[in-house]
């Protein structure tokens, strides 16, 4: 898989721009503010339909535009699709294929299929738990598009659930009975949507942690493949089957329930989940990478959670594109190398920097110069 042609409207620093691309390798080299990475955040936010830079879609808008316009061409097995997504804040985006409009638009999430290393990862393994929680759903969707309108329900569900649980803080008598009723039917809701989620995500942490040992060991000096390990961390027990998942999450809800009124928010599911990551030779000597690791070893970690990403996106049959927005410059040399070596074979990589020597040899090939909103491919 590979864009082979980038079309922008109004989105970030960009009025209007064209740019045609090619399997391989290209370089965006220009120094800071000068919008290499509004590109490459383009190509990507088609893949997940949100950035990887900002929360909201309200920045990615050129200041004074009523909204953006992000369309690619994009080649897999043989065959060229044009996606396209508008991008209108305040309002419903939109999101077409091949002109004909989508009845949603998170319909077009994991057509195309990216994968992004850049200065924000260390977030990953240093940031808060909700770092942890969006790294793997963006997987899910990757791997299993239907997803998307799994996550988007529990999100409703959630949303509405913590609005009665401020209401019953406040009800009495009568008033107070009704709304325990309609809890019990969001409680419903809440377990139908989230124990399917907790079942995917427990899967993906299974099927990843073998890939992370593996490009763990080869990005950390003298590491083995045993020393950096994940697991689902949740407090809703795993159950045998979907129907036993259902039971210990709705357990734990009436468990918790008195405290959630209390606080007015829903404190058990999988938007309080964590994905736990341990570093260290054995069982007796492992512990949390946040917190103990050190700068280097915090880097080589979150660097293996994308390779790992990468891999396993590539056993499903299917090579993403790898974009690496300002890695490189945060990398020291035998890490710049190692991580160059080991994403030089993909069908399509991105790169991003602010001189052209930051790139790696084992990544030379198309450069395009930016500046001042221009894009402009440097002739061989």
């Amino acid at each position: 898989m590979h864009v082979a042609h980038l079309s922008l409207h109004d989105f970030r620093s960009y009025a209007s721009i064209d740019v045609a691309l090619e399997a391989g390798v290209t370089a965006f080299v220009g120094s800071n503010g000068q919008g290499k990475t509004n590109l490459v955040e383009a190509i990507d936010y088609l893949s997940r339909l949100s950035s990887h830079r900002v929360a909201t879609d309200a920045p990615l808008v050129r200041a004074g535009a009523d909204q953006a316009v992000v369309r690619a061409a994009v080649v897999r097995d043989g065959r060229t699709a044009v996606l396209e997504v508008e991008l209108n804040p305040g309002r419903a985006n939109r999101a077409r294929i091949n002109r004909s409009p989508l009845p949603r638009v998170r319909e077009l999430a994991g057509i195309v299929r990216t994968v992004v290393f850049s200065p924000e990862d260390l977030a990953l393994v240093k940031g808060d738990p909700g770092q942890r929680r969006r790294f793997l759903d963006d997987l899910l969707v990757l791997r299993t598009p239907r997803l998307a309108g799994l996550i988007a329900d529990y999100e409703r569900v959630l949303k509405q659930r913590n609005t009665l649980l401020k209401t019953l803080y406040a009800a009495r008598g009568g008033a107070r009975d009704a709304a325990l009723a309609t809890l019990d039917v969001w409680d419903d809701h809440l377990v139908a949507s989230g124990a399917e989620l907790l079942r995917a995500r427990r899967a993906l942490a299974d099927d990843l942690a073998p890939y992370l040992g593996k490009a763990y060991e080869a990005v950390a000096r003298g590491a083995t493949r045993d020393d950096a390990r994940l697991e689902y961390s949740s407090a809703v027990p795993a159950g045998a089957a979907p129907d036993e998942d259902a039971a210990n999450f709705r357990a734990q809800l009436a468990s918790r329930r008195d405290d959630e009124i209390g606080r007015g928010v829903t404190l058990v599911g999988p938007h309080r989940d964590d994905l736990l990551l341990t570093i260290g030779p054995g069982d007796a000597d492992r512990l949390p990478v946040r917190g103990y690791a050190s700068h280097g070893e915090s880097w080589s970690f979150a660097l293996a959670l994308r390779l790992a990403a990468y891999d396993l996106l590539r056993s499903d049959g299917d090579d993403p594109i790898l974009i690496l927005d300002d890695v490189f410059a945060e990398l020291d040399a035998a890490r710049r190398e190692q991580l160059a070596t080991l994403v030089a074979g993909a069908e399509q990589v991105l790169v991003t920097a602010a001189v052209e020597a930051d790139v790696p040899p084992q990544l030379q090939g198309a450069v395009f110069r930016v500046a001042a909103g221009e894009v402009t491919r440097v002739e061989a």
